[in-house]
C-alpha cells in the first residue's frame, strides 16, 4: 500500500517535521489548520491545506469528522497524527482505517491498551515490566509523597506532586480539569513519587512482521511542570542498566504487538532500579536526538512500516555515534512560574544552524521550529516554539555548542525560556550528569538572566544610541548632522526606557566630534517618576569625576568610548574592551543583543498619555485566557497565598493567589468569562482597609 498523499493531522513544528520527510520522499502533503493558524508555516509548506473553522483545539485539531472530511476532499490516502491532539486516540486511528486510509501509527488496539495508563500498568506488569505502586482512589493512598497523573495523554498535563493527605483532593480535582481540557478525558490515578529519580526512555520501533527494535536510551530528567525541556541521547547510564531498559521496553512492545514508532518511559532510581512510567504510542517530541545519534529518519521509518514494509537492517541493529542534546524553546517566563507568554515573534534567528528537520553531516546544529519571523503566538496551543539540537562526538562539545547558539540567538517579541536553558547547559551539575526530575527545584541560580544586572546599563546606553541614530537616519532635514548633536553641547540627550529592572533614564552627551563625552543610567524620576525603580541600576560617569568619557578609575565604573552607532549596531569600548551590540527596534520595543545575552527595553514617551487609575489591590490577568473557577466570594477574608481563582490559557491552569492578607472586595469576571492581558480579575484590600 504505497502512500502517495499524506494528511498531517497536526500543527506547528511536528507538522513541519513530517512535511520535510515527505518532500524528501516525494510524497504529496495536505495540512489542516485552525483560523489562528491560517498563516502558519506548516500551512504554507504543504501542497494543499484545509481550514478547520474555529480556534480552540476542540473545534479544530480534535475534530475527527472534520479531519476525515479534509482527507476525503483532498484525496489523501494516509494520515499522520504527529504528537498531541489525536495522536494517541484509538477512536481516531480506527476511524482513519475504517475510512479506507492508511494510518501512520500503531493499531487502535495497541493505542487503547496503552492509552489507559492504569490498565497498561496491569498488562505490562504481567509481561514482567517493573512497576511503581499505583492507586485509583484517593482513600487507597497509603504513603506520601505521590504523583497524581492523567490516565490519558502525556506531556506533563494533569500531573501534580502531593506530599500529604490534605492536599490530595484539590490536586486530583485540578489534575482532572487540566487533563480534560488537554485530552478530553479527565480520568486520573495516583502513583508513588520517587525523590531524585531520573526520567529515561527507550525509543522502540515495530513492524508488521513481529520485529521490535530498541533504538537507544534518552535522558529526559530536566523538566518543568513535569514536562521535559532538555533531552539527550544516548543517556549516560551504566551498560547493565541500559540493557535492562532495552529488555523491558521490547517486552512492553511485544505485549501489545506494537507496530510503528513508540516510546517506553521509565523512572530510574538513585540505586539503579527501573520502574515503568508509561508508553507513548506515537513519535516523541525528543525524537531528533535519537535520529542524530543513529542516522535514522524516524518519520521515514513510520511511513515504511505503515506501507507494510519490514524494518530495514540499520533500524533493527542500530549503530550509535556521538552525543546529541536538545532543548525545547518555549514562549514562557521562568521567573514567573513558567507563565506562558503571547505576542508576535518579530525576529526568530539562530545563527549556525546546519539543518532543519533533518540529518547532520557532522558536528552541527539542527533546528525544528514551528515559527518564523512574524509568527503570532496565541493562547490556544502549547507554548513550545522550537527545538534546537546539537550533535558532537562528545557530550560536553554538544552541550557547549548548543548553549552558545542559544545565547546568541535573536528571539524578539515574545518572552522565552532561553536564558534558563543556557544556564542549565552551562551548569557544572549538568556537565557531571547530576540530573534528576527535581533539578530546577534545587538550582534557583539557573533562573537568573544571562545579562548581569551591572551590565544592563551598557545595553540601555546602546539601545538609546541606536534609537537616536535611527531617528537621525530618517529625518527629512539636516540629515548630515551627527546623532546627538546639540547647539548647546553641555545639555545631554535623555531617553526613558523600561527595562528588566524597572524604568531608567539614559543620559548622554556627545562632543563636537561625535565622541561620547559623558553618560549616565539612573532610576527614572520626573514626569513619570512614580514608575521609577529606586533600586534599579545606576552607572554615572560623573561619579568617577570624568571630564570626557567615564574613566571610572578605582570606582568599578567602566570607562566607555563610543566606537560607532548605527540604527542596528552599536559598538562601545568599555575599559579598553570592544563590545558590539545588535539592536532591533519594533515600535517602542528596543531589543539589544550583546556579548552576554539579550535585553528587551521599551522606549517611553517623554510626555506619557494619562491612563486610567486602577483600584488599589487589583490583580491583573497576566495573559489572555478563560476563568475556569472562582474559589472565593466578594467580602470574603483571605490570607496571602490563598487561591482566588483559576485562569486557563495555553492548555494549562494558572492559579491566581492572594498577594496579602485582606478582603476580597471585587470579582468582576465570572466562571467561564474570557479576559485579555491586563484585565482586572480580583481586587483584594488589606484587612485594615476593608470596606
Amino acid at each position: 500500500m504505497t502512500i502517495n498523499r499524506l494528511l498531517v493531522a497536526n500543527r506547528g513544528e511536528i507538522a513541519r517535521r513530517v512535511l520535510a520527510t515527505c518532500r524528501r520522499l516525494g510524497v504529496e502533503t495536505v495540512a489542516v489548520h485552525s483560523d489562528a493558524d491560517a498563516d502558519a508555516p506548516h500551512v504554507a509548506e504543504a501542497d494543499q491545506a484545509v481550514r478547520l473553522p474555529g480556534d480552540s483545539p476542540a473545534e479544530t485539531y480534535l475534530g475527527i469528522d472534520r479531519i476525515l472530511d479534509a482527507a476525503r476532499r483532498t484525496g489523501a490516502d494516509a494520515v499522520h497524527p504527529g504528537y498531541g491532539f489525536l495522536a494517541e486516540n484509538a477512536e481516531f486511528a480506527a476511524a482513519v482505517i475504517d475510512a479506507g486510509l492508511t494510518w501512520v501509527g500503531p493499531s487502535a488496539k495497541a493505542i487503547a491498551a496503552m492509552g489507559d495508563k492504569v490498565a497498561a500498568k496491569t498488562l505490562l506488569a504481567d509481561a514482567g515490566v517493573p512497576m511503581l505502586p499505583t492507586w485509583t482512589e484517593p482513600d487507597q493512598v497509603s504513603r506520601f509523597p505521590v504523583l497524581v497523573k492523567a490516565a490519558s495523554g502525556g506531556g506533563g498535563r494533569g500531573m501534580r506532586v502531593v506530599r500529604d493527605a490534605a492536599g490530595l483532593p484539590e490536586a486530583i480535582a485540578s489534575a482532572r480539569r487540566e487533563a480534560a481540557a488537554a485530552f478530553g478525558d479527565g480520568t486520573v490515578f495516583v502513583e508513588r513519587y520517587v525523590e531524585h529519580g531520573r526520567h529515561v526512555e527507550v525509543q522502540i520501533f515495530g513492524d508488521a512482521f513481529g520485529t521490535i527494535a530498541a533504538l537507544g536510551v534518552r535522558e529526559c530528567s530536566i523538566q518543568r511542570r513535569h514536562q521535559k525541556i532538555v533531552e539527550e541521547a544516548p543517556g549516560v547510564i551504566p551498560p547493565e542498566v541500559r540493557e535492562r531498559l532495552h529488555e523491558a521496553a521490547v517486552a512492553a512492545g511485544r505485549a501489545v504487538d506494537y507496530v510503528g514508532a513508540g516510546t517506553v518511559e521509565f523512572l530510574l532510581t538513585p540505586d539503579g532500579e527501573i520502574h515503568f512510567l508509561e508508553m507513548n504510542t506515537r513519535l516523541q517530541v525528543e525524537h531528533p536526538v535519537t535520529e542524530l545519534c543513529t542516522g535514522l529518519d524516524l518519520v521515514r521509518l513510520q511511513l515504511l512500516v505503515a506501507e507494510g514494509e519490514p524494518l530495514p537492517a540499520e533500524a533493527v541493529y542500530p549503530k550509535t555515534r556521538g552525543y546529541a542534546v536538545e532543548v525545547r524553546l518555549c514562549a514562557e517566563d521562568p521567573a514567573e512560574g513558567f507563565r506562558p507568554a503571547t505576542g508576535v515573534l518579530h525576529r526568530f534567528a539562530v545563527a549556525g544552524v546546519s539543518a532543519e528537520f533533518g540529518a547532520l553531516t557532522g558536528v552541527g546544529l539542527r533546528l525544528d521550529s514551528g515559527v518564523v519571523d512574524g509568527s503570532a503566538v496565541g493562547v490556544h496551543y502549547d507554548s513550545m516554539l522550537a527545538k534546537l539540537i546539537a550533535w558532537a562526538p562528545t557530550r560536553g562539545e554538544a552541550a557547549r555548542a548548543l548553549a552558545g547558539a542559544l545565547a546568541r540567538a535573536e528571539l524578539h517579541g515574545v518572552t522565552t525560556n532561553r536564558d534558563l536553558l543556557v544556564r542549565v547547559l552551562r551548569s557544572p551539575e549538568f556537565a557531571a550528569v547530576e540530573v534528576d526530575t527535581g533539578f530546577l527545584d534545587r538550582h534557583p541560580e539557573v533562573f537568573v538572566p544571562l545579562v548581569p544586572s551591572d551590565r544592563v546599563p551598557l545595553y540601555a546606553l546602546a539601545g538609546a544610541l541606536a534609537s537616536a541614530a535611527d531617528r537621525r537616519a530618517n529625518v527629512p532635514v539636516l540629515a548630515g548632522l551627527p546623532s546627538g548633536w546639540r547647539n548647546v553641547p553641555a545639555y545631554p540627550q535623555v531617553t526613558r526606557l523600561l527595562g528588566p529592572t524597572g524604568e531608567v533614564e539614559v543620559r548622554y552627551r556627545l562632543d563636537r566630534t561625535g565622541a561620547l563625552a559623558e553618560w549616565a543610567v539612573r532610576p527614572a524620576t520626573g514626569v513619570s517618576g512614580d514608575r521609577a525603580a529606586p533600586d534599579g541600576p545606576r552607572i554615572d560617569s560623573s561619579d568617577a569625576g570624568a571630564a570626557g568619557s567615564a574613566t571610572g578609575s578605582g570606582s568599578g565604573i567602566p570607562a566607555v568610548a563610543l566606537v560607532s552607532a548605527a540604527p542596528e549596531r552599536v559598538v562601545l569600548d568599555a575599559d579598553g574592551v570592544r563590545y558590539a551590540y545588535r539592536v532591533h527596534r519594533v515600535g517602542s520595543a528596543v531589543h539589544v543583543d550583546g556579548p552576554e545575552g539579550s535585553v528587551t527595553l521599551t522606549e517611553l514617551p517623554r510626555l506619557p498619555e494619562p491612563t486610567a487609575e486602577l483600584a488599589p489591590g487589583s490583580l491583573l490577568a497576566p495573559l489572555p485566557g478563560t476563568v475556569t473557577r472562582v474559589h472565593v466570594a466578594a467580602g470574603q477574608r483571605v490570607a496571602a497565598g490563598d487561591l482566588l481563582l483559576t485562569l486557563e490559557a495555553m492548555k494549562l491552569e494558572h492559579p491566581v493567589l492572594a498577594p496579602i492578607d485582606g478582603t476580597v472586595v471585587e470579582l468582576p469576571v465570572p466562571t467561564g468569562g474570557q479576559v485579555d492581558t491586563g484585565a482586572v480579575l480580583a481586587v483584594v484590600n488589606p484587612l485594615e482597609d476593608a470596606r
